[in-house]
């Protein structure tokens, strides 16, 4: 048989999808990033316009107990999950299971699974709002209106930088304002405040340090007016070279890529803003275990705003504290690898984020993979993340199910990004068979 490309592989599941629910209720079970809340609002607003029972379930993610615990007699449908649980999947007894996920796949697909993933036909990178939104955009093409959701998804998955066609083409469909500039979000907001909180890039002595802030303005010449500094995108182009210039020099390992690129700017609200913002404004809400307010965020219904908004300051108080809590741990270090284990001193649900911001600073080499550990509320299991600097070196998905596959636990993600849960007690175990899978590596090399 010959082989489906993407394209191809979508109208055939929606087809399927769309002739097996019209009788049976759906369980809609969606990750808690950004990408896994855009992609449950996109399915969300295309069900009701079809009619369709469904019920909800945001996830940190998936765990074995709670895949056996879900209804046999329903639809399940994943998103932005389930591809590293599919042998879990395939002894549930469920019958009937759609994913639609973009995350690497290391089992056998079970025969009472359709899936939607990339990495199965021409591993084209794509985020899993955008999968959602073709879907259900090929469901129904006025569904294109929802490609603003698939756009804030993507960007929520840092796969803005790396557009390829498919994703470009996702792009050209929404109502997009692209301005290039400081990659340093909100771009639309005053630059002081922007600059304190600014994790992507995280800048040493200016994140987090309001002195720091105004030294560097002083520096580059930005004073204030009518007592307000203005935001990245007021700056002409002296002022915005000279920013790059000074925030280059203060981190001098950051890339021209890391600092400067596409700021894209959407319609929320009624007003302009920067998508990167919304992006972290959705994933705060979920992060911090109010994901029902994150999806009526992404429905724009304007009683929900202020909460989303404080709780996102919440948010940013939290990393902040927890990258001046890492700064001053003691770490697990190698050569090419560190170990950091924060127990209950950083949330579990903001300890990948922490991962992501010390993989994009200037504090490590590139190719060294850095892994944070945080245990989560009740103190029964430890959420690993792992994240490696830059874009060469080790898999960390395969790094992890290693140590995984010895321990017992559950693993996914994508080779530079990837992560799991481990039980409390295989603490010492994970970072013993960690330290030495990592040693090992680097012996071989």
């Amino acid at each position: 048989m010959e082989k489906r490309g993407l394209k191809e592989e979508i109208k055939f599941v929606s087809e399927d999808f769309i002739e097996k629910s019209k009788n049976k209720e759906i369980v809609i079970i969606s990750h808690n990033d950004t990408d896994g809340i855009t992609s449950a609002t996109i399915m969300i607003k295309t069900l009701r316009k079809l009619d369709r029972k469904f019920s909800l379930k945001i996830v940190k993610s998936l765990e074995e107990e709670f895949i056996y615990e879900l209804p046999k007699d329903r639809i399940i449908l994943f998103l932005d999950l389930g591809s590293g649980s599919l042998n879990y999947i395939s002894n549930s007894n469920i019958k009937d299971v759609f994913i639609i996920d973009h995350h690497e796949i290391s089992q056998e697909i079970p025969k009472n699974v359709s899936i939607i993933n990339p990495e199965l036909i021409d591993k084209q990178k794509i985020s899993a709002s955008g999968l959602t939104y073709l879907f259900c955009r090929e469901i129904n093409p006025a569904n294109k209106e929802f490609v603003k959701l698939a756009i804030l998804g993507m960007i929520g998955d840092y796969l803005e930088k790396g557009i390829n066609k498919l994703n470009n083409g996702i792009l050209e469909e929404g109502e997009i304002q692209k301005k290039k500039g400081l990659l340093i979000y909100p771009s639309t907001r005053p630059l002081n405040r922007v600059l304190e909180y600014s994790s992507y890039p995280y800048i040493p002595g200016v994140t987090g340090n309001i002195k720091g802030v105004l030294e560097l303005l002083r520096e580059v010449g930005i004073s204030p007016k009518n007592g307000k500094y203005p935001s990245i995108i007021d700056l002409n182009k002296e002022e915005m070279s000279k920013i790059i210039t000074t925030i280059m020099l203060r981190n001098p390992k950051a890339k021209n890529e890391d600092i400067i690129g596409d700021i894209f700017l959407v319609k929320m609200f009624n007003k302009s803003e920067d998508a990167r913002e919304i992006s972290a404004v959705i994933n705060a809400c979920s992060r911090l275990g109010n994901s029902e307010v994150a999806i009526q965020f992404c429905m724009e219904l304007p009683k929900i705003k202020k909460e989303a908004e404080s709780l996102h300051v919440k948010y940013k108080q939290y990393l902040i504290s927890g990258l001046k809590y890492i700064e001053e741990t003691e770490k697990i270090s190698g050569n090419g690898f560190v170990i950091i284990n924060a127990r209950d001193n950083i949330k579990d649900t903001i300890i990948g984020t922490i991962a992501s911001i010390l993989s994009t600073s200037a504090l490590y080499e590139e190719g060294t993979i850095i892994t944070t550990m945080a245990l989560n509320e009740n103190k029964e299991k430890i959420k690993v993340s792992s994240r490696i600097v830059g874009r060469n070196g080790r898999n960390v998905r395969e790094v992890l199910s290693l140590v995984i596959n010895k321990i017992g636990g559950e693993v996914g993600g994508h080779n530079c990004a990837a992560g799991c849960i481990i039980s409390k007690e295989k603490e010492k175990d994970f970072i013993d068979n960690l330290k030495k899978n990592l040693e090992i590596e680097l012996v071989k090399i």
